[in-house]
């Protein structure tokens, strides 16, 4: 079955004016369609991946360079997919206690972390992505580049800010410090970290 570029879990306007519906129609509407038409190529032109699930696929190809293309399509429709839940109309604010607690043990204040997180997003050279991820039992900010990404890790993410210049360009140009406090005071979705919190525990 072929993979398929899942819908904004949200309509594309509904975060304005922190990312517009333009941002929208290119980050989801081409640029991860076009991961998934990739991928879709890919497999449909290989037999022996036609049974493999998007998770069995980044980690069939992950570290090997001869299965790069493979690695970077799934790995990409899999980071893009879980970067939508990652935000939601009127997001930010306070965060759930189960959360909150977790997040003063590991980071010292919560203030701490949304620091951190923003230097390491900020840090990030070139594309890539900022993450909230369990590993060993602790929360830990952790960066990757281009379409690397926990799973191949060993690591179970519970968040994820897009620091590629197609996530924000249109709306921030050159500011991705801007976008990253943006994402976290504003459209940062805590009840799905929460949620992935409950998976890594």
């Amino acid at each position: 079955m072929a993979f398929e570029l899942p819908p904004l879990p949200y309509a594309p306007d509904a975060l304005e004016p922190h990312i517009t519906a333009k941002q929208f129609e290119y980050h989801h509407g081409k640029h991860h369609q076009a991961y998934v038409t990739n991928l879709n190529k890919i497999v449909a032109e290989n037999p022996e991946l036609q049974d493999k699930s998007l998770e069995e696929l980044i980690m069939l190809s992950a570290g090997k360079p001869d299965k790069a293309p493979i690695f970077n399509n799934a790995a990409q429709h899999w980071n893009h997919s879980f970067f939508w839940k990652c935000m939601k109309p009127q997001g930010g604010g306070a965060l759930p206690a189960a959360l909150e607690q977790r997040i003063v043990a590991d980071f010292g204040s919560v203030e701490a972390f949304k620091e951190e997180f923003i230097k390491t997003g900020v840090g990030q050279f070139g594309s890539g992505w900022a993450w909230l991820v369990v590993e060993g039992g602790k929360l830990k900010i952790t960066k990757t580049g281009n379409a690397d990404l926990p799973l191949a890790h060993n690591q179970t993410a519970l968040l994820t800010c897009d620091v590629w210049e197609h996530a924000y360009y249109i709306d921030y140009q050159n500011r991705r410090p801007d976008f990253l406090k943006a994402f976290l005071e504003n459209m940062v979705n805590w009840d799905f970290a929460v949620e992935n919190l409950g998976k890594a525990a």
